[in-house]
């Protein structure tokens, strides 16, 4: 059942582009392995072996430190509707801040969203198609607004010091390098 890619062909963009979410896995080198769920208008296909995600704030920031350790990474969606596929992604990323040099570019790829801490450039390896027999059915309603309250609440220096406080290191203690004091200090 189970079949793989060298790369994206149109239909798995097809596919891809009709999802509502996506789980992202990584791991560094020891300790624990991550597997967060994604959501909102946060993806973009740039070709047959590349995306480029957007990583909004979030309790944790395991992807990011993961990352920075060990650059393996999948990426996995699954149809809830229709004819029934999971389609998952095998490959290496890299973690963008806004202080680096390829922010300003991946930027321009999404709306502005008010805690965008990273954006995730994956290069696809491999992708492996297999049935979803057993994924059931949901239907989706609409976005959550809590995202939405919790930043109207904050300001852009209200995130920042989230960041410092929720999101610099990992569950593991690794770094994440959210805040460019981290990488000067």
């Amino acid at each position: 059942m189970a079949k793989r890619y060298e790369q994206l062909s149109d239909d798995h963009i097809d596919f891809i582009q009709q999802q509502k979410l996506f789980f992202v896995g990584t791991a560094a080198n020891d300790g624990t392995i991550n597997v967060s769920p994604k959501g909102f208008d946060s993806l973009r296909v740039m070709g047959p072996n590349r995306i480029v995600w957007l990583n909004i704030t979030g309790s944790g920031n395991e992807t990011a430190a993961h990352l920075l350790q060990n650059d393996r990474m999948t990426i996995m969606f699954c149809a809830f509707d229709g004819s029934p596929k999971i389609l998952r992604l095998y490959g290496k990323a890299a973690a963008v801040h806004p202080r680096d040099e390829q922010w300003a570019k991946l930027e321009k790829l999404f709306d502005p969203h008010p805690s965008a801490r990273q954006y995730v450039d994956f290069e696809i390896e491999l992708a492996q198609t297999s049935c979803g027999f057993g994924v059931p059915f949901y239907d989706f309603k609409e976005e959550r607004d809590n995202m939405d309250k919790w930043l109207d609440a904050k300001s852009t220096e209200g995130i920042e010091d989230y960041w410092r406080a929720k999101n610099q290191v990992s569950l593991d203690g690794l770094p994440t390098n959210i805040i460019a004091e981290e990488i000067t200090n």
